[in-house]
Parts: C-alpha cells; sequence; structure tokens
C-alpha cells in the first residue's frame, strides 16, 4: 500500500498570509500518527518566481517525509532549478522521476515560461514514455500542473493544458499508469483521462468559485484543504479530500 498526501497551489509570496497557509498544512502532515509515504505538490509553488520566494518555499516544505514538487505557471524554471534543486540555471523544462515505496511518479513540466495556460513539450513526452519503459510493471503517477481537460469552470478552462491527445496516446501505451494528478485549479475534482483518473488537488492559497455558486472567481476565506491518494496491493486507488482548519 503507498499513502500519498497531495497538495497544490501554495502561492509563496514572501507574505504572512500564503506562508501561514501552507505551514498549517505541513504542520497538520508532520502530526499524522500513521503512515504517509510521500508528499506532492503539485506546481504553484511561488507567486513571482522570486529567488526570496523559493528560499521560504524551501523551508515551509521541510519535513521528514520525501516531498515531491513540480513547477506551475507561476513558477520560475531557472530559478525553481536553482533554488530547490541546487543545479544550474535554465529553462528548459523540469521532469523527474522519483520512486517511492515500489512505485514510480513522473513530475513533469506542463508550463510556459511567460503564459499562464499549460503544454507539454515534444520532449517532455518524449522523457515521459522512455521512463515509463524503464520499468513497465512498476505502478506509475503521472503528475503536473495543468488540467489537461475542461473542469466545467471557464476562469481555469481557458488556461488549462492543451495539446492533450499527445498525452492520451502515450497513456494508452503503458497499462502501469495509475492515476495522473495535477492542480492550478484550486478545487478538488475527479474526472478520468485516457481512461485513468484524473485527480485535481484543491488549492492551498485559494479556493476556486464555481460558476454556479456566488461570488467569485477565487474564494480567499475558505480553509486550505489537500488529497489522500492511497493505492492498494491491488493497485485500486482511493482518494479522500480534507480540509485543514
Amino acid at each position: 500500500m503507498i499513502v500519498l498526501a497531495h497538495l497544490s497551489d501554495i502561492h509563496i509570496d514572501l507574505g504572512d498570509r500564503n506562508q501561514e497557509r501552507a505551514e498549517r498544512v505541513m504542520r497538520y502532515l508532520a502530526g499524522l500518527p500513521g503512515r504517509l509515504d510521500a508528499i506532492l505538490v503539485t506546481g504553484d509553488l511561488a507567486d513571482h518566481g522570486l529567488p526570496a520566494e523559493y528560499e521560504q518555499v524551501a523551508t515551509v516544505l521541510t519535513t521528514s517525509r520525501p516531498v515531491l514538487t513540480c513547477p506551475g505557471n507561476h513558477d520560475d524554471r531557472a530559478t525553481y532549478r536553482k533554488a530547490l534543486l541546487d543545479e544550474p540555471a535554465d529553462n528548459t523544462p523540469i521532469n523527474r522521476a522519483h520512486r517511492v515505496a515500489g512505485a514510480l511518479f513522473l513530475l513533469c513540466d506542463s508550463s510556459i515560461p511567460g503564459r499562464d495556460d499549460g503544454f507539454l513539450a515534444d520532449e517532455t513526452l518524449a522523457w515521459i514514455e522512455a521512463t515509463l519503459a524503464t520499468d513497465p510493471d512498476a505502478p506509475a503517477f503521472i503528475c503536473f500542473h495543468h488540467p489537461p481537460i475542461p473542469l466545467h469552470a471557464p476562469f481555469v478552462d481557458r488556461i488549462r493544458q492543451t495539446g492533450e491527445q499527445r498525452l492520451a496516446g502515450l497513456v494508452s501505451r503503458h497499462p502501469n499508469v495509475v492515476a495522473l494528478l495535477c492542480g492550478h485549479a484550486h478545487t478538488a475534482a475527479a474526472s478520468t483521462f485516457a481512461g485513468r483518473p484524473l485527480l485535481v488537488a484543491p488549492g492551498v492559497v485559494s479556493t476556486l468559485t464555481l460558476p454556479w455558486e456566488a461570488g467569485g472567481p477565487l474564494d480567499l476565506v475558505q480553509p486550505p484543504a489537500i488529497a489522500f491518494h492511497i493505492l492498494a496491493d491491488d493497485r485500486r486507488l482511493t482518494t479522500h479530500y480534507r480540509v485543514i482548519p
């Protein structure tokens, strides 16, 4: 069994509010008495992509459990790479793979520098294909920031991931892909993509107001929330969503 905590969109901006909300979530996770194999953060770690913001991100996300991250549209590739990965700064896609409790997590860069919408570059798709092929029997999660389907919320649908047919074809060739995990929408959501679960983490910094709700587009009052994904030994995936008061 694998237990994964999934959060997204902490938007650290050097202010107290966003930091407090992210720290509240991390304190909750640190205090869990039971099993937690890893913490996944699917993008928008910083709000403006500034070096000082990533210094704060690194402090906030420091914990005894493995933390897996990928960039979002508010992140800056070069600064992210230098500050969080201790690598030379450049603007190529940031793609990393990690193994956790026997599962393969592919952390993909769906950001487009200078834009809010998303797209998986050809080199990222080639990397996903090659990485999945290294161990076709291992359960695999493909993780990125932008949802590759409409969520029926115009505020985020206009800046979702496009070119998704290429990804769908790739996923269909790899039956070991258990699910696709993303953020960006600031709302808990569940759907399917290429016949696999597509699970969207709620936002830590704010909550999306849906078109049939009053107000909007973002609710800054509701508390942060996270998802727990549990992969059983029979590869059945279960997800729970939890509000962090």
